[in-house]
């Protein structure tokens, strides 16, 4: 069965556009005007990637991507409108696994499109078959890489985007060991067009929040000037 696409929009010019364009590049899709629409379609379907538009009436696309982060790790491409900078750092920051700036070309989206479903799905074959199944131990967390799910020493499941999950898998299958930008992209997804590397240090940053490790002095996660990022506490499976 074809991949299923949610178009959030308030626009009915581009929701028609995309749904059209997508439709004929063999995908199913849904489209909502709003938060309240989106919310309905999710009652009913679990799409595999949903295409969000940041400036909505009533609740934003931040608030709504937040949201659904909280509860889901389906995937999420930000729209927006300006394409500030700023716009794209707090899209990230909310969860959002890619963004794109208004006006784009449907080429480009779909593009996207490929690459965040690719990405989420799998790791490349080299880390694919180094990736331990089940659970990974460290400083008291848990990882559980089958349900993809992180457990706090408390035992509270904390919510973690597809890009976190992969991130903190990488580090986790390679502890003690400093890694780069380059290498981080190629264990994520080998060399493709998308690049990975403009959200890699907010997520780490969003990996550190979540882990309660302290940005100024982290303990778990930390940074290696001009190298990259090591993950330096013991890794156990379980």
């Amino acid at each position: 069965m074809s991949d299923h696409i949610l178009v959030v929009d308030d626009d009915a010019e581009i929701r028609t556009l995309l749904s059209t364009y997508l439709r004929n590049n063999g995908y199913r899709v849904s489209a909502a005007a709003n938060g309240r629409e989106m919310r309905e379609l999710l009652e009913t379907a679990a799409p595999d990637l949903i295409v969000l538009d940041l400036m909505l009436p009533g609740e934003d696309g931040l608030s709504l991507c937040r949201d659904l982060r909280s509860r889901s790790n389906i995937p999420v491409i930000m729209l927006t409108a300006r394409g500030e900078e700023v716009d794209r750092i707090l899209g990230l920051e909310m969860g959002a696994d890619d963004y794109l700036p208004k006006p784009f070309n449907p080429r480009e989206l779909l593009a996207r499109i490929k690459g965040v479903l690719r990405r989420t799905r799998s790791l490349p074959p080299a880390a694919r078959t180094a990736q331990p199944e089940g659970n990974l131990r460290f400083a008291g967390w848990t990882l559980d890489t089958l349900a993809r799910q992180l457990l706090s020493p408390d035992g509270v499941a904390v919510p973690l985007s597809g890009g976190e999950f992969r991130l903190l898998s990488i580090l986790l299958q390679h502890p003690n060991r400093v890694l780069n930008r380059d290498q981080i992209m190629d264990l994520a997804k080998g060399r493709e067009a998308e690049p990975f590397d403009r959200s890699i240090d907010v997520q780490i940053s969003r990996l550190r929040n979540a882990l309660g490790d302290d940005a100024r002095n982290p303990r778990i996660i930390k940074t290696v000037r001009n190298e990259g990022y090591v993950l330096a506490v013991p890794v156990e499976p379980i």
